[in-house]
């Protein structure tokens, strides 16, 4: 005969209705939220991304990105989320320029 599974597993699987979600993160640009999802679900931070604007079906991508984790999963999400951030190129990368890539300038003809 097949064992029944534990009572207590089944319930930890089962999302509870009235658990309190929490926002983390916010942001214009959905692609910048995608990132942020994904580096959630590496750390197993479950996580639902969300439009900010109840406006969203009228005015696709307009209104912002929002990222929600249980209260309990908070901190340590906004902690990744700031480590993120702090990386050094993350967003300066595409801005600096790299002086093996800069041409020559060229002596003026006389």
């Amino acid at each position: 005969m097949a064992e029944q599974p534990d009572a207590t597993m089944e319930a930890a699987r089962r999302p509870d209705p009235n658990e309190k979600l929490v926002k983390v993160f916010d942001s214009e640009e959905e692609s910048e939220a995608m990132v942020v999802k994904g580096l959630l679900d590496s750390a197993q931070i479950e996580n639902n991304l969300a439009s900010a604007s109840l406006l969203q079906d009228a005015f696709p991508n307009m209104g912002g990105m929002i990222i929600l984790v249980r209260e309990e999963d908070a901190e340590k999400a906004r902690g990744l989320i700031a480590e993120y951030r702090q990386q050094p190129g993350s967003d300066d990368a595409a801005n600096e320029v790299d002086d093996d890539d800069a041409t020559e300038e060229l002596p003026a003809r006389e």
